[in-house]
């Protein structure tokens, strides 16, 4: 690769693309190196999806500061990006004059942050709030919201994209020198140049940070597992429920989180493990998932599972340790020309926004930035066919007869939303990444009916072989060859 970048950002989660975004608003040259096929296949995907409002972190911390900015701030990011979001509130329950306090000394906590709209609340006010949540007393925090991740994630790469920034997937980085100022960033399949170098590489942030010549970290992976539950239940909770946390747990404990898409999310569990990539889910976890989400909704029955998945935290904070240790956001002298984040996990989808701009801040720094006057930050979603008026449903056939073919019929999704997906701006080509755009396959039978015809309409459209069909990574191939003439 002769092209030489401005900036290359390694990592294309949730914050590289804010931080890609927000280098996109000024004139520089700009690239996103992606080990994965999408922007949508590890953490920043796999989470409950909850814009946090700040009350569970340290305060002084970057952790604090960026998260509450990132909730105050989200309405007008959700909006120009067109990302669905929900600011519907969340109870954390206690039961134990022991939880009481922790609540109290939670909500002070939150106060010292800067969170508004935190209250201790009593049984009755519960009941008010939310009339299938068990618990004695609990702290209301109003701020809170509910969003997609997949779709911000990919909302901010797509709008940083439009913007000039270029994305390069399945560029594994294996190796980065430095030679006369100039960074050379080897991947699996090229190699890169650029003046400076953004380390936004979550799970593996500790890796490339030890090949910019930074050795201080280790990432300590955190898994948490998942279940979810038909969107039948949905109806049920109208918003996150969670225990008082244990400060020594890598995690918030295991709580109920409705969906912006009307579902419920049991999780996740805490449980450190050796592997950054294992994200299996266990018998044990399961039960332990049932049995503690019961005790705060008690609405949970088997026939309602549909899905159970895991994500894993990028954690600074080993399992000796536990809790959290703040954000790792640095320039360093050893490094020149780098801005590297690391232990970059929860809440780092609400506060991402705040770090991109903070990154950009330490920029400035050293460089003189010029504004992109053609800068849009504006992003058009995938128009969504199920939820519009009758009226709007027939002048969008009359528009586009593939809006009157449903391919998944559990989420209502059209053709018409199928291909936009399929030819989304990024060129992502999996199932995942045509799932993640536009719902299909997120239903109660989970793609059982509508998956081989989107893999088909894939096949067709982008004129694949259906042995070169995959499902989401390398290596995932979803058909070895013909089944039946």
């Amino acid at each position: 690769m002769d092209k030489l970048y401005d900036v290359i950002i390694i990592g294309s989660g949730v914050v590289g693309n804010a931080i890609a975004r927000e280098m996109s608003r000024y004139n520089l040259k700009i690239g996103v190196l992606e080990k994965e096929l999408d922007v949508c296949n590890e953490t920043s995907a796999r989470n409950s999806g909850v814009l946090h409002a700040g009350f569970n972190n340290k305060p002084g911390t970057l952790m604090a500061k960026f998260c509450v900015e990132g909730n105050q701030g989200f309405d007008q990011v959700a909006k120009e990006l067109g990302v669905p979001f929900k600011r519907c509130g969340k109870l954390v329950v206690g039961f134990s004059e022991e939880d009481k306090e922790k609540l109290i000394a939670m909500k002070e906590q939150g106060k010292k942050n800067g969170v508004k709209g935190l209250e201790i609340i009593v049984k009755d006010k519960i009941k008010e709030i939310e009339p299938n949540i068990d618990s004695e007393f609990a702290m209301w925090s109003k701020t809170t919201g509910i969003l997609n991740p997949f779709l911000l994630t990919i909302a901010l790469a797509e709008n940083a994209a439009a913007n000039g920034a270029e994305y390069y997937f399945g560029n594994e980085v294996i190796d980065i020198k430095r030679v006369d100022d100039i960074y050379n960033i080897k991947t699996v399949k090229d190699t890169y140049k650029t003046r400076w170098v953004v380390n936004a590489a979550g799970l593996y942030s500790d890796k490339v940070s030890k090949m910019l010549g930074i050795d201080d970290y280790t990432i300590h992976p955190c898994r948490g597992e998942y279940f979810i539950l038909d969107e039948k239940v949905g109806s049920k909770l109208s918003l996150p429920a969670y225990p008082v946390p244990n400060p020594k747990e890598g995690g918030l404990g295991i709580h109920l989180t409705p969906t912006i898409d009307g579902n419920v999310f049991i999780g996740p569990s805490s449980e450190y493990i050796d592997e950054r990539d294992d994200y299996s889910a266990t018998q044990k976890i399961m039960d332990l998932l049932i049995k503690d989400g019961g005790r705060i909704f008690p609405h949970i029955r088997r026939e309602d599972f549909i899905r159970n998945f895991a994500g894993i935290r990028p954690k600074l904070a080993s399992k000796e340790e536990g809790g959290y240790h703040d954000f790792v956001i640095e320039m360093r002298d050893e490094a020149p020309n780098v801005i590297n984040l690391v232990g970059i996990e929860s809440p780092g989808l609400t506060s991402s926004t705040p770090i991109a701009k903070y990154v950009v801040s330490l920029l400035k720094q050293k460089e003189e930035l010029t504004e992109n006057e053609n800068f849009n930050p504006i992003r058009k979603p995938i128009v969504t066919f199920n939820d519009k008026s009758v009226e709007e449903k027939e002048a969008l056939i009359k528009e586009n007869p593939d809006y009157g073919e449903v391919i998944c019929r559990c989420q209502t999704i059209t053709k018409a939303e199928i291909l936009e997906a399929i030819n989304n701006p990024l060129g992502v080509e999996t199932l995942t990444g045509i799932k993640y755009r536009c719902r299909a396959m997120m239903g109660r039978c989970q793609g059982g009916y509508c998956e081989t015809r989107i893999a088909g309409l894939l096949e067709e459209v982008k004129h694949k072989n259906r042995e070169d069909v995959l499902y989401s990574r390398e290596g995932s191939n979803m058909f070895v060859g013909k089944v039946r003439d």
